[in-house]
């Protein structure tokens, strides 16, 4: 009888390796600070704040974490997987050190918050105009999405309260820059809210939007050029007119409730009024028509505001609402753009769902929750996150092609950022030689030399 040895060998582990890299391959994100122009910015930017005859620099802290982040980091103490591998990643600041940082800047409040912003918007720039044609402005048009998003506190942290969801938590809203079928998205707003906030404040969602066109290059930061999309939360009267305001000239699409006025025009729509709904391919969405709506619905509402309706039979099983009409799903929303079918704009908007996935992702760098006690601070947090974020879409942006340009974060580091690489010394020079054995070596290095390729900033 023959003994069994198992499925999987049996490895001897000793401590102590020499010259063993791990997270080899977050020297992608690396590159991507350098050529972004990201460390320069910041520095500059957290200069105030650096104290005399200090030993590091309160930018390559941030950055630090913000790189821990991205690897898949979730709390401060995760910078430890950089501070092991300086070959790699530099001097990494002790924990004390950084908490005391974090501290300085949530001290110093909005003026800390406004210099970080700044140097992200002018990496940002930076970083579209070496995408070229790979940019999410390469059309001549931007869209930025606003979601709301749902931070469970596992403490009584300050302004945790209970959530919609009745959850317990904060409720920050998101803006995020949609990069299209071809690319992910960057984020571009982040407005930290307690728990209890409510979905359709108007000032709010005003707020959120301010911040994310400061993020923009300045020709998009009013003009028709830039699409603002939200849900129906964002279907309010201060936001939409504010949207639409004398010299700013947005374009939005902003889903709307259906209120029973809505609902009393559909039922007086016509059949032949409606026009068969569209995919992204172009064909016919099966059991789906829009329509748009006219006369006293768009009263109050601001001059040059279009109303379009779609409805939809239900998926087997889905519990019909109120509004809902002749067992058919009502949906709407308002947008201020002409000349285009009514069925291409409704897609548009229905595409708006991709926001959902720039949630899940932040949710997955760092956004699971927030790691900190105090608002002031995890305000700084966020940032921290939207530089992760920044980076997770600026290396696919500028060195990946094909697939490998959609991947998400959880398979940026699976297959990328978690290589190992052995650490070579010759001719005083370093050399990171990845194992050959890995199957997405080759992405890597591919990657890199792209990279390389790109001018460096100034």
């Amino acid at each position: 009888m023959k003994k069994s040895i198992g499925s999987y060998p049996r490895v001897r582990i000793e401590g102590g390796g020499r010259a063993v890299v791990s997270q080899a391959g977050g020297v992608l994100l690396v590159e991507t600070v350098r050529k972004a122009g990201l460390d320069t910015a910041v520095s500059a930017a957290l200069a105030p704040w650096r104290k005399a005859r200090a030993v590091h620099d309160p930018g390559k802290i941030l950055l630090d974490v913000a790189l821990a982040v991205a690897l898949g980091g979730d709390c401060l103490a995760d910078v430890a997987m950089l501070r092991a591998e300086p070959a790699v990643f530099g001097p990494v600041a002790s924990d004390p050190t950084l908490s005391r940082l974090i501290d300085t800047l949530a001290a110093a409040g909005p003026k800390a918050l406004t210099a970080i912003r700044a140097a992200r918007a002018e990496a940002r720039q930076h970083v579209w105009r070496l995408a070229d044609r790979e940019a999410p402005d390469a059309g001549g048009t931007v869209t930025v999405d606003l979601d709301g998003v749902l931070v469970i506190a596992h403490s009584d942290k300050e302004d945790a309260a209970p959530t919609w969801k009745r959850t317990y938590g904060h409720h920050p809203l998101m803006g995020f820059v949609d990069h299209g079928p071809g690319g992910t998205g960057e984020p571009v707003a982040a407005l930290l809210r307690p728990g209890n906030a409510g979905s359709n404040t108007a000032a709010d969602h005003i707020t959120a939007t301010q911040l994310a066109l400061a993020q923009l290059p300045k020709k998009y930061r009013r003009g028709r050029r830039t699409l603002i999309r939200a849900d129906s939360a964002g279907g309010t009267h201060d936001f939409l007119a504010w949207l639409a305001q004398r010299g700013r000239w947005l374009s939005y699409s902003v889903g709307m409730t259906v209120t029973g006025q809505i609902h009393q025009h559909v039922l007086k729509v016509p059949a032949s009024a409606w026009t068969p709904a569209v995919e992204t391919g172009g064909e016919v969405r099966d059991g789906a028509w829009v329509a748009e709506l006219a006369g006293d619905v768009l009263d109050r509402w601001p001059k040059g505001m279009r109303l379009i309706v779609r409805r939809e039979r239900p998926y087997p099983g889905a519990q019909l609402r109120l509004t809902d009409a002749d067992g058919m799903r009502l949906t709407c929303f308002a947008t201020n753009t002409v000349g285009r079918p009514i069925a291409e704009l409704e897609l548009r908007h229905r595409l708006r769902a991709r926001a959902e996935d720039r949630i899940r992702n932040a949710r997955a760098t760092g956004l699971r929750n927030l790691p900190l006690h105090r608002t002031a601070q995890n305000r700084i947090w966020l940032e921290i996150v939207q530089i992760a974020l920044d980076l997770l879409a600026w290396m696919p942006m500028l060195a990946l092609t094909g697939k490998a340009r959609l991947w998400e974060p959880r398979r940026l580091r699976l297959r990328l950022f978690t290589a190992a690489g052995q650490l070579v010394t010759t001719g005083r020079r370093q050399i990171l030689r990845l194992a050959r054995h890995w199957p997405w070596t080759h992405v890597i290095t591919d990657a890199l030399e792209r990279l390389a390729l790109l001018p460096n900033p100034g």
